[in-house]
């Protein structure tokens, strides 16, 4: 296997890409491989203090480095719609949206619109931002749209006779739903993209286990602290680092041979470690039926037509 690596990143120069949770975890390491070959990076945070931290960060290891902190609350769709109506107004080419930002396993919480929390983070909010960028994507030649799924959609079902979690919450059971729609959106984007003839590449990626803070973060909001001390010592026996997770998506932003539709992940140890690699998402959980009534219910739910938008 070809070890792929930020080497391997090819010029990035007089391009513009979004990445959302871009202040941590793999979003800082994607937004640091993306500015290292000369990508302007709008990094969108929800803390946009904690953004600032990371651009300085950044700006260490790569001086002149074109970063922008803009802030991005995917929780609230009236802040993704206020950052895509900012980013139209100030910027006019897009050639990487990477839909990065996610949650993992928390104790039940709703969105401000009333979304199961994982669910309304990890997808309607990156299915709402696309849709409001769409047009901007579809002006750019050669863009791409990279989601970032994981190997928990296997956990996955999509319930849609209780999409908001109200008969009873399985935080792991609900990020897998919300990692398989990653696929299930990446699926019908790319099939409508094709069917519409537009050049945009559509593509998912997942990490591996990766040793980021994600995992920290439900026992974090659940006070349980031997949980979160727990989760470190398992990833400093088992998991790759964050800066090796973060591969398979700038593979699939970036290297010429990434195709349009397909899923790409650590290539290593039962696919959670390693260097990037085409993957297959668990066949038993995607469909054409399944990924189009997911659109629809994801259109009803977010408000935004991204079918017109498409048009």
């Amino acid at each position: 296997m070809v070890k792929w690596s930020y080497k391997d990143i090819p010029s990035q120069q007089g391009r513009v890409a979004i990445v959302t949770g871009a202040n941590s975890g793999l979003g800082f390491y994607t937004t640091r491989g993306l500015a290292e070959k000369g990508c302007e990076v709008v990094m969108a945070c929800r803390n946009t203090g904690k953004g600032e931290e990371a651009m300085n960060e950044i700006l260490k290891s790569v001086p002149g480095a074109v970063l922008n902190v803009m802030q991005l609350d995917l929780a609230d769709l009236a802040s993704v719609q206020a950052f895509a109506a900012a980013f139209s107004k100030k910027y006019r080419k897009l050639d990487l949206l990477i839909n990065n930002a996610g949650l993992m396993a928390i104790p039940k919480r709703m969105t401000a619109d009333g979304f199961e929390m994982q669910f309304g983070v990890n997808h309607l909010g990156h299915f709402a931002l696309t849709g409001l960028l769409y047009g901007m994507l579809k002006k750019t030649s050669g863009s791409r749209v990279v989601n970032v799924s994981s190997a928990a959609h296997n956990l996955g079902e999509i319930r849609f006779d209780d999409i908001n979690w109200e008969k009873g919450y399985n935080k792991w059971k609900a990020y897998g739903m919300s990692k398989l729609s990653n696929i299930l959106f990446t699926h019908e984007l790319a099939d409508r993209v094709s069917a519409k003839g537009d050049d945009i590449r559509v593509v998912v990626a997942h990490p591996g286990y990766a040793d980021s803070k994600l995992i920290e973060k439900g026992p974090e909001m659940n006070g349980r602290n031997f949980m979160v001390k727990a989760g470190r010592i398992a990833n400093s026996l088992v998991a790759q680092s964050t800066e090796m997770g973060a591969l398979p998506t700038l593979y699939a932003a970036t290297a010429p041979e990434a195709e349009h539709r397909a899923f790409y992940g650590p290539g290593g140890f039962g696919g959670m470690r390693g260097y990037p690699t085409r993957v297959n998402p668990n066949r038993k959980k995607v469909s054409k039926e399944v990924q189009e009534k997911l659109w629809a219910l994801s259109e009803s739910m977010t408000g935004i037509p991204f079918s017109s938008n498409m048009a």
